[in-house]
């Protein structure tokens, strides 16, 4: 309504101007005498105006004329289509103006303007392929997502724009969250473009999300010919869906397969921690004692980690705590500056009973890098060499607000996960847990953090009330216990430590 006022005024603004040009014009007095051939005729100012534009629109039709004159001279001498030509190209010309303005409104954000001009150029133009992808763009843009769907569909028809619109539904059902449609349309995309890089990544994203780790191992492979992926990340992303698909195995009861798979896990990425231990499991299953220790030292000189030392501890579950520390000096030796090398020295020898040298192990640790699992090794040295409740009790309360220490964080939306995962329960990212610390330090304990079952004793075995009661006084698990009896306004979740092997 708006815009046709706007054209109205403008029309009458445009007579009025005129009207008044040629006003101003009659009142100009002089003229021209033209001469032709013996005859005259003199003519006013405006007479000359009009002469001159009529003259401009009698060259205009004149050349129009002798175009014409030639296509029809060229469709006489055996060119068919010259007449068909010269009517059609002011079409075209029309139409790719209009198409050249649609995609400029379209990078502009102005999606319906866009969708007018996709509509004028395709009235002018009559090719599908041009305009169809413009209209659904456009109307995306505007929000008009059912004409953006049956405008892909469009696409379908033909298949130099197959891709083309399977993409732009793909990118539709994942925004509707159909992952279900999404991943069928994703395996299609993948059909008719397998080098695409986009298409591969969001094909790979679906197909670990739905746990179909063969398929994901297919899609990772198909990436790396295309040359999309480096060859180490490769090697990485394929270790992670071997051990996926090695627990996939063992939760159904294929135990060897499992371990196959575990171990190939383990051979491409030896510093990948959940299938450095599940592969050393696998070892002491078949009775490899020396291929689990060297499994787990090749993992823990890369990144020490608890289940690595749980892992290592059940190579030899029956040994004596003294001849315990003796054989975990195979690890210890690797890294012996790390924090997490120096936890577990205190804890073997708290399990050792030697709390001199559990502290010394220890080191600055609980003042220099406080968590909540060092100052509790250190609640338990300052319980074992007799020292005060109230000192226990301190060392236990700063354990409660103190950081928990590293555990397994999402790289992309930093969520915490109790347990290492594949895919990120948050933002459905793959292959981005890494054990680190997180950014904040009001996140629960992972189960990796708590005391070694070697270590913690009788832990676990009936009420807490019972484990204060037959525990002697001076025993340091007694400490884990007490936690629960500490008053504090923040309730931290412990995992329950499993019994001493």
């Amino acid at each position: 309504m708006l815009w046709s006022l706007i054209k109205i005024l403008a029309f009458i603004l445009a007579i009025t101007g005129l009207t008044y040009g040629a006003t101003q014009l009659l009142e100009v007095e002089g003229g021209a005498t033209i001469s032709i051939a013996g005859a005259e005729a003199t003519l006013s100012v405006l007479q000359l105006v009009f002469a001159f534009l009529a003259f401009v629109v009698a060259v205009w039709i004149g050349l129009a004329v002798v175009k014409l004159l030639i296509a029809t001279f060229k469709f006489l001498n055996g060119d068919e289509t010259a007449i068909s030509r010269y009517f059609d190209r002011n079409r075209e010309r029309k139409g790719y103006e209009a198409l050249s303005e649609g995609m400029m409104a379209l990078a502009s954000g102005e999606g319906h303007l866009a969708m007018t001009k996709a509509a004028r150029a395709e009235r002018y133009l009559e090719s599908p392929k041009l305009t169809n992808l413009l209209t659904a763009q456009a109307a995306e843009l505007a929000g008009d997502k059912r004409k953006a769907e049956s405008t892909y569909r469009k696409l379908l028809e033909d298949d130099t724009t197959r891709f083309v619109g399977v993409r732009g539904i793909l990118k539709q059902k994942l925004e509707n969250g159909e992952t279900e449609t999404a991943l069928k349309l994703a395996e299609k995309a993948f059909g008719l473009k397998p080098r695409h890089n986009e298409t591969q990544d969001v094909l790979l994203k679906l197909q670990a999300e739905k746990e179909d780790w063969q398929g994901a191992r297919k899609t990772l492979n198909a990436k790396l010919k295309a040359g999309g992926l480096p060859r180490d990340v490769h090697r990485r992303r394929d270790a992670v869906l071997a051990l996926s698909e090695a627990k996939e195995m063992h939760s159904d009861g294929e135990e060897a397969k499992a371990r196959d798979a575990a171990i190939e896990a383990n051979r491409m990425s030896p510093d990948l921690i959940p299938a450095a231990v599940m592969a050393a499991r696998g070892y002491i299953a078949n009775g490899n004692a020396r291929y689990a220790t060297r499994v787990v030292t090749k993992a823990w000189s890369a990144k020490p980690h608890p289940d690595l030392a749980a892992a290592f501890a059940e190579i030899a579950p029956d040994e004596t705590p003294t001849d315990r520390v003796k054989r975990f000096k195979t690890l210890t030796k690797l890294l012996p500056d790390h924090p997490e090398t120096k936890m577990l020295l205190a804890e073997l020898n708290i399990a050792a009973e030697d709390f001199p040298e559990a502290k010394r192990s220890l080191g600055d640790l609980p003042s220099a890098d406080p968590t909540a699992r060092s100052l509790t090794l250190m609640a338990a040295i300052e319980r074992g060499e007799g020292a005060d409740d109230d000192i226990v009790r301190g060392w236990l309360t700063k354990a409660l607000t103190a950081s928990r220490g590293p555990q397994w964080v999402c790289s992309s939306c930093q969520k915490v996960h109790a347990a290492w995962a594949p895919v990120c329960e948050s933002c459905s990212s793959f292959d981005t847990l890494g054990w680190t610390t997180p950014e904040k330090s009001d996140v629960a304990m992972p189960s990796g953090t708590e005391l070694l079952p070697l270590i913690v004793g009788q832990l676990g075995k009936g009420s807490d009330d019972a484990a204060k009661a037959d525990a002697p006084e001076d025993d340091p698990d007694v400490i884990v216990v007490e936690l629960n009896d500490i008053e504090t306004a923040e309730t931290v979740e412990e995992p329950a430590p499993e019994p001493a092997k």
